[in-house]
């Protein structure tokens, strides 16, 4: 596995060793070894997997608080996405800033994004799948959410979403003075 920094601190791109023979192709997906020897939350408590159908379906910004926030590994396993990061951490050097990029089952790469940062995604393609690892479970009442438009960030989206649910639509305007 190879690690890349990304621009918010923390945060990696995963690049995959492929192993390709008759069968076809074979990567390790997480390695607990790996992610130690860079620093990174290792401890990994749910997996979960996002079945998108339709092109242009945005989830997100989602982040948890407290003793809950969680570090995510996500993966497109099938299709591709437009995936965005905010830093919301105080003490980062990176804090308030956004970074995006594309992952997708034909690259392979894998985004690895620490504690204290929101994420959402685009899907670029129908029937986009998406394994991702938390390093905590979900936890209702520490859950937070950021409106994907809201003019604080200003985020370029390649492509108007078409797809949202009402939950994400509703996060209120970023207010700086609610993050812990």
């Amino acid at each position: 596995m190879k690690f890349s920094k990304l621009f918010i601190k923390d945060s990696w791109l995963i690049e995959p060793n492929i192993h390709e023979d008759n069968r076809g192709t074979f990567r390790r997906s997480f390695c607990q070894e790996k992610y130690k020897e860079y620093g990174l939350d290792s401890d990994m408590s749910q997996g979960n997997i996002s079945e998108n159908p339709y092109k242009w379906t945005l989830r997100g910004f989602h982040y948890q608080i407290g003793k809950h926030q969680e570090a995510k590994t996500i993966t497109c396993i099938n299709g591709s996405l437009y995936d965005v990061i905010i830093d919301l951490r105080k003490n980062s050097p990176t804090y308030l800033k956004h970074t995006a990029l594309e992952i997708s089952s034909v690259n392979k790469k894998s985004i690895y994004i620490p504690k204290g940062c929101a994420n959402a995604w685009l899907t670029l393609e129908p029937n986009t799948i998406v394994h991702y690892y938390m390093s905590n479970p979900y936890k209702k009442g520490f859950d937070c959410g950021i409106r994907y438009d809201d003019k604080f960030f200003n985020i370029k989206w390649p492509f108007s979403p078409k797809v949202i649910s009402q939950k994400d639509k509703d996060f209120n305007d970023f207010d700086l003075s609610l993050l812990p």
